[in-house]
């Protein structure tokens, strides 16, 4: 790696490409595959709730919608984060891209931390997966969702480090556009969990 005379230097912006899928395939057979993972889990929430509406109805009630709220403000606030270090990177502000791309991970790292917060107050309040129906179905889905995010974290620190290193540039980035592609993809997929759970009844 040569060295620079500025830590991060800036690049000039690079004309943006017309018709473009962001990314790369790979990602999107990745995205893909997640997509029908998480349509056959809530197959599953449908028909599990027709068979048991009254369970369904009330579970929801039992649940910590603050928890679920913060969940999807982090969610939200963390991919709009990482979209600006997409659009400022294009631009040619390398910089400006690294402190979005960073800040997107501070606020994506809240999720777990309240994921867990949220388990402790469901146990002490005796919701494990064995309180029922719902419960099974809410953890089946919310655990699996949690497993993707932690993927796209891990995905963010990876990006981040070669980020830092002078890894993308406004000419290529198509490694963090894929990043980008697959934390909005699983922001989307928590946005359907969110109301089937915290807030139908």
């Amino acid at each position: 790696m040569t060295a620079t005379a500025a830590p991060f230097p800036e690049t000039p912006a690079a004309p943006a490409a017309s018709g473009r899928i962001p990314g790369n395939k790979g990602i999107w057979v990745g995205i893909t595959c997640e997509f029908v993972e998480f349509l056959v889990l809530f197959t599953v929430y449908f028909v599990a709730r027709a068979h048991f509406p009254q369970a369904f109805e009330q579970g929801s009630e039992h649940l910590s919608r603050t928890a679920g709220t913060v969940i999807t403000l982090l969610m939200l606030t963390s991919s709009c984060f990482i979209a600006c270090s997409v659009t400022t990177l294009r631009a040619g502000k390398r910089r400006q891209s690294i402190l979005w791309l960073s800040a997107g991970l501070v606020v994506a790292l809240g999720y777990p931390l309240v994921k867990i917060l949220e388990i402790r107050w469901n146990l002490a309040h005796g919701i494990n997966g064995g309180s029922g129906i719902f419960f099974t179905v809410y953890y089946y889905l919310t655990f699996n969702h949690l497993v993707h995010a932690i993927w796209g974290i891990l995905g963010i620190f990876w990006v981040l480090a070669r980020h830092l290193v002078g890894g993308y540039s406004a000419e290529e980035h198509s490694g963090l556009e894929s990043l980008a592609s697959y934390w909005h993809a699983t922001d989307i997929i928590w946005l359907v969990i969110f109301p089937f759970f915290y807030v139908l009844a």
